[in-house]
């Protein structure tokens, strides 16, 4: 899954979420410390839920931390 979007400083990003536990999130350093920060911590899938613990290899989880802490702009 292709994911493009802005970091709050205004930086853009364009990462693949892969879903490979040795490799998650490709294009992107900072986007990828991001998910390694928030690994193993819960998030929310949805603005009600589910409540999800975040796992790397999980690209629903993966694109749900990135719309909580970017602006995605595009998904494909």
């Amino acid at each position: 899954m292709r994911i493009m979007g802005t970091l709050d400083d205004g930086a853009a990003y364009d990462v693949e979420v892969t879903g490979q536990q040795d490799r998650p999130v490709t294009g992107s350093r900072r986007v990828r410390a991001l998910v390694e920060q928030y690994t193993g911590t819960p998030v929310l899938l949805g603005p009600l839920g589910p409540r999800r613990q975040m796992e790397a290899t999980d690209t629903a989880a993966v694109l749900a931390l990135l719309r909580a802490h970017t602006r995605v702009l595009e998904v494909s």
